[in-house]
């Protein structure tokens, strides 16, 4: 059980969060071990987990060793997997060794992540039937700067509130007038069962172009619930993002700096 998980959720259904950490960032490498004020990056990501009320229990799955260390000194729950090509990937192998009715992906550079967002997740979770196979959360996109930053996923939905397409670049087009742009979160739900028919679908071609691990499901034909959620608007992609997050964590009320300065791994 997530240490201030509160109920299991009341229909008795079990879910659970996982982390999927990797080393290897392009962008970024190292991140997830990263210091977000006193703490690792991945740390703050299990805390908020471990603050939704509709959670089981929350894992890191990771494929390093450092990853894993780590974990295992701050007392996280963390599972090895193979190596995949994308964070559900990882997750969809997890799935296939955790019981458990839902899995909430809940991606490794949200440390602002609002716990009330991933419940959100997983109680719409409970009302999917057959299709749509994921939810997915977004917000609404405030700042002009993050509409055109490709590390910020764009999404446009449909009157069912079902993904129409993702994109790194700014969608849609503002031909004659300026949208609404939508920000799509790293924080997926699935069943057991999506999880499978994720896996057994191969990458697109515009997975493979977008580097959007959720355009695997719309490219073969299946449908992605979106819902809106509450959102800081701070995810960390970059070391530039890092320094950001850094500066809110330093302003935040109660805040006393690094412990002696070491790092607590």
């Amino acid at each position: 059980m997530a240490a201030n998980a509160v109920l299991p959720h009341p229909t008795g259904r079990r879910t659970i969060a996982i982390i999927p950490c990797r080393w290897g960032s392009s962008r970024f490498p190292g991140k997830p071990l990263a210091l977000l004020g006193d703490m690792p990056l991945l740390w703050h990501v299990h805390q908020r987990c471990t603050e939704a009320t509709l959670l089981d229990d929350a894992i890191v799955a990771t494929d390093d060793e450092r990853i894993e260390a780590a974990c295992r000194k701050l007392g996280i729950p963390c599972m090895m997997t193979g190596t995949h090509p994308t964070g559900t990937d990882r997750v969809a192998e997890c799935a296939a060794r955790l019981d458990a009715d839902a899995y909430i992906n809940v991606q490794g550079d949200e440390p602002f992540i609002e716990p009330s967002a991933i419940d959100a997740v997983s109680e719409e979770l409970v009302h999917l039937a057959g299709e749509p196979v994921a939810v997915n959360a977004y917000a609404k996109l405030e700042d002009p700067a993050s509409v055109i930053n490709h590390n910020v996923v764009k999404v446009v939905t449909g009157e069912n509130e079902n993904a129409l397409m993702f994109s790194r670049q700014p969608i849609p087009y503002p031909r004659d007038a300026y949208p609404t742009y939508l920000r799509q979160l790293g924080l997926y739900g699935f069943t057991k069962h999506a999880l499978g028919v994720f896996r057994r679908c191969a990458q697109g071609p515009l997975e493979q172009a977008e580097g959007i691990e959720l355009l695997r499901l719309i490219e073969h034909g299946h449908q992605v619930r979106m819902i809106p959620v509450a959102y800081s608007g701070l995810a960390v992609d970059t070391p530039e993002d890092l320094e950001r997050a850094c500066k809110v964590i330093r302003e935040a009320p109660g805040f006393n700096g690094a412990r002696d300065g070491e790092h607590p791994l």
